[in-house]
């Protein structure tokens, strides 16, 4: 259980909240695309409040005790700017960055092209350390057009380009039955579904099966040409150990401990936001975007 403690809100009132070690920025928001000048302005006055999305009851959050921001996007670029003053705060952070190619099927409207994409991912990379930037191809969506193969290709196709500036991609299968969301977003905002057939989105039978054999095949196809990637799942339950393909960590505090010498973090027994029990407890700040960035964005 975290600790509580006593917030001075700017009008002077005096609050109770919490102080988190870890700040997830955000499932819900991308907070370094569209918000990270706020994020900043929030960090140098030391709290801010997140509202409980089910019933908008207020939590105030201390960034005291933080140590490390995890940064979920589909554009970092406006966030480099503001990476030396986390630095001279003592603030570490690692970014989880969303590149995708789904510019043919149009599921991705609002994002820049795909070459945009990747040079800004490479100047990221360049400037904190490619063991600090996990490429994410997420989710995996099936259409009536979309091959397995040609799905792979998209991602051979983006992978040859960032080979050397990053370590690890992490996957997902577009989750549909489980949120009517999702189902309606897909209805809606695409030519491919119906009410009857959006379920057919999920990756399943033989083109899943393809899928992940031929994920695998490009990973030790990278591993040959000298690029070590690790395979990981985001969300799902399924076992792949056999292709030496893992279950990711949201908040991964393996890799924490890894990156960042001065932080421990003790194994905790609450649920991490993924499949696998994560460590330490994080916090996420952010609102459900309303900001139609793709159909998971939208959906989740």
């Amino acid at each position: 259980m975290e600790s509580k403690v006593e917030i001075r809100r700017d009008n002077g009132e005096v609050v109770e909240g919490v102080a988190p070690v870890i700040i997830s920025a955000s499932r819900s928001t991308d907070i370094p695309a569209f918000y990270a000048d706020w994020f900043m302005n929030r960090l140098r006055a030391g709290y801010c409040v997140w509202y409980n999305p089910f019933n908008q009851k207020p939590l105030y959050i201390s960034f005291a005790k933080t140590k490390v921001v995890v940064f979920w996007t589909k554009n970092p670029e406006p966030m480099l700017k503001h990476l030396p003053e986390l630095d001279r705060m003592g603030i570490h952070y690692y970014f989880q960055v969303t590149l995708n190619d789904y510019v043919d099927e149009g599921f991705e409207p609002n994002v820049g092209p795909v070459a945009q994409r990747i040079d800004v991912f490479k100047r990221l990379s360049e400037t904190i350390g490619k063991e600090k930037v996990i490429w994410r191809f997420d989710p995996l969506i099936v259409t009536p057009n979309l091959t397995a193969r040609q799905l792979l290709t998209k991602v051979f196709h983006v992978g040859n380009q960032l080979k050397g500036y990053t370590d690890k991609l992490v996957f997902s299968f577009i989750d549909v039955k489980a949120y009517r969301k999702v189902q309606n977003n897909l209805v809606k905002e695409t030519p491919y579904y119906t009410r009857e057939t959006v379920e057919s989105a999920e990756p399943s039978g033989a083109y899943l099966t393809e899928l992940v054999d031929g994920l695998a095949k490009l990973r030790d196809h990278w591993k040959e040409e000298g690029w070590n990637l690790t395979l990981a799942t985001c969300g799902e339950s399924i076992d792949l150990d056999k292709y030496r393909i893992e279950h990711n960590r949201c908040i991964d505090g393996e890799l924490m401990e890894k990156l960042f010498a001065d932080v421990t973090f003790i194994p905790a027994n609450s649920r991490s936001q993924t499949y696998s029990v994560a460590f330490q407890k994080s916090q996420r700040i952010g609102r459900i975007s309303r900001i139609k960035v793709s159909v998971r964005c939208v959906g989740a």
